[in-house]
């Protein structure tokens, strides 16, 4: 199905824990000099218009990053990703783009650190190659099926790697492919941090590939998930997201103990927000 813009929702609530998480592990990783890889399966257009286009039609950022970026109470583990949409919208008093995770992961970027970048949407990888036409060769963009292309990406070169997975999960078969995705991912590069985003839905599938995911063999894992509002009562709509993190950095807990109160309370939408943390290691 590549019908799927993630224009239409640049900047809204999933995308400020899904990169504010992006930026905790690109951060931890760069506390080393030896270079990484980061992976990125369905990539979009790696940078988004907020003013015209898709973005526009529900303006889903102002209850989102449009709540944030210009507070000054920010905890330590949000500031560098607010930072990344400051600069980015430098000189501005509003919001006028917002960063998609390539580009997050670009900012993030040492010399000798590569990007690989998927997207099948023909409209969006044209997109992505245009805004990462003068990375050279520290980023390739690459026009092909994300969950189809990690055999040839895995294992990187310097054994050091952030893959993030986030599928648009309108087709129900996303939910497996990432379970399958995963246990391939991790047989051919066990040491690598994965990344899964995913969104809060009254759907089976839902909690049918997060208990999957557990029971997949690794060194450890941790689940965060954001929940911004009540669930309706037809059970339509997304009213949250969360992240599956296989082989996370031991400071992750840590920062997401100080970061999920500030979201929840700043995010949220009723009585119904609140976030979950969960952690498990061999």
């Amino acid at each position: 199905m590549l019908s799927y813009r993630h224009a239409f929702h640049a900047g809204n609530h999933a995308d400020v824990l899904k990169h504010a998480v992006e930026v905790l592990l690109l951060d931890y990783l760069n506390q080393k000099e030896k270079p990484w890889w980061y992976i990125d399966t369905h990539a979009g257009a790696g940078v988004y218009s907020l003013t015209e286009g898709y973005a526009t039609k529900n303006a889903e950022f102002e209850t989102g990053i449009a709540r944030i970026w210009q507070r000054n109470d920010l905890p330590e583990a949000l500031k560098k990703y607010v930072q990344i949409v400051k600069t980015l919208n430098a000189g501005q008093d509003h919001l006028m783009f917002y960063p998609g995770s390539p580009f997050v992961a670009q900012a993030l970027q040492r010399f000798d650190d590569k990007l690989r970048l998927f997207e099948l949407h023909t409209s969006d990888a044209k997109l992505l190659a245009d805004n990462f036409a003068s990375a050279g060769k520290r980023a390739q963009v690459i026009h092909a099926d994300g969950f189809a292309s990690i055999k040839g990406v895995l294992p990187p070169p310097p054994r050091r790697s952030l893959m993030l997975i986030d599928p648009p999960f309108e087709d129900k078969h996303d939910y497996v492919r990432v379970v399958d995705t995963m246990k391939q991912a991790l047989e051919r590069f066990a040491t690598g941090v994965y990344a899964i985003w995913y969104p809060q839905l009254a759907r089976v599938e839902v909690k049918e590939m997060l208990d999957k995911l557990k029971k997949i063999p690794a060194k450890g894992w941790l689940h965060v998930s954001l929940t911004v509002q009540t669930p309706s009562a037809d059970g339509f709509g997304m009213h949250g997201s969360g992240m599956f993190v296989f082989n996370p950095p031991w400071t992750l807990e840590k920062d997401l103990n100080t970061l999920m109160p500030y979201l929840v309370k700043h995010l949220g939408l009723d009585g119904g927000a609140g976030y979950t943390l969960e952690c498990h290691s061999i």
